[in-house]
């Protein structure tokens, strides 16, 4: 089977054969495998595993036929609200937004399309009505759009951050205010190609936090961002030396995290607030802790030095 691929917006600069283990969800090596015996090529230009990828490269793969696979459904994804132009599902932890490559788990469009869901057309191809997403790790609320008028608006809407978005987060420590902002730009940390880190070269980011219980060791957060940067929440926190619980990533303590029995980072998306794009009502969508983080709070809540502040 051959196939072009255009050069990914994401990847440009990087190695060939860096890029291509991304794509393509394959080891280095193997990546390394298909260019020196000429399945992966470049065309127009001569390569090595070290050429970097330029904007408008297409890349020219002679592969077998992957075997066909099944996605699995999302069983525990409710809906939270649905009407004929959006869907708002609760997600929860391991559901990815959308198909991706290397990803096998179930995805949210997936799962809609499944069940019947009609979905709009209008997107890139595999993401079709996704206008924001959840990372993988992280459970709660997610906006897809049915329709296309849908579509156009939402996707207006949260490009120019007029949608609010509130999470909850259990961060490590004991904040010393009571409500604060974090502005502070994000970016690719060097050291890893899935971790971001607080750099001047990264984008704008800004995250607002207000405390809702202390418990000592750690603290409850209520957080809005004023930007959508990919880990914006982790990062952000992590920076200020207060990492979520749960979140080895960026520094978490894992003792704490098994002692409350937590398996990841204690985030959720808990609201979401937007102007419905057909009616233009303010519209507001809740949801509630999914059981793994509210057992964690419920045993750092019985802790002999939890302090409980409203």
């Amino acid at each position: 089977m051959s196939r072009l691929l255009p050069a990914p917006d994401a990847l440009v600069g990087r190695r060939i054969d860096v890029a291509l283990s991304k794509m393509l969800g394959i080891s280095r090596a193997k990546a390394g495998e298909l260019i020196d015996s000429g399945q992966a090529r470049l065309l127009g230009r001569e390569i090595s595993k070290s050429t970097g990828l330029r904007e408008g490269d297409l890349i020219d793969l002679d592969l077998e036929e992957p075997p066909e696979q099944v996605e699995p459904i999302a069983e525990g994804m409710s809906i939270a609200y649905e009407d004929e132009d959006i869907v708002v599902v609760d997600k929860p932890v391991g559901v990815a937004a959308h198909a991706s490559v290397g990803w096998t788990g179930p995805t949210v469009l997936g799962s809609l399309l499944e069940r019947g869901v009609h979905i709009t057309s209008y997107g890139a191809a595999g993401r079709q009505g996704i206008v924001s997403r959840l990372d993988v790790g992280t459970s709660g609320l997610m906006l897809v759009c049915k329709s296309e008028l849908a579509y156009k608006e939402m996707r207006r809407q949260f490009s120019e951050h007029e949608v609010v978005k509130t999470y909850h987060a259990l961060v490590q420590g004991n904040l010393r205010e009571d409500k604060a902002t974090i502005d502070a730009p994000i970016g690719r940390a060097k050291v890893s190609d899935f971790r971001f880190t607080v750099t001047p070269a990264g984008k704008a980011a800004v995250t607002h936090w207000d405390v809702l219980e202390r418990f000592g060791e750690a603290t409850l957060v209520s957080v809005n961002l004023e930007t959508g940067r990919t880990h914006q929440i982790r990062v952000h926190f992590s920076s200020i030396g207060h990492p979520l619980v749960g979140d080895h990533m960026y520094g978490a303590n894992p003792q704490l995290a098994q002692r409350l029995g937590l398996e990841r980072q204690w985030l959720h998306a808990m609201r979401l607030e937007f102007r419905h794009p057909r009616t233009h009502l303010w519209t507001r969508v809740d949801s509630s802790y999914p059981a793994d983080l509210q057992q964690a709070l419920t045993a750092i809540s019985k802790t002999p030095h939890a302090e409980n502040r409203g």
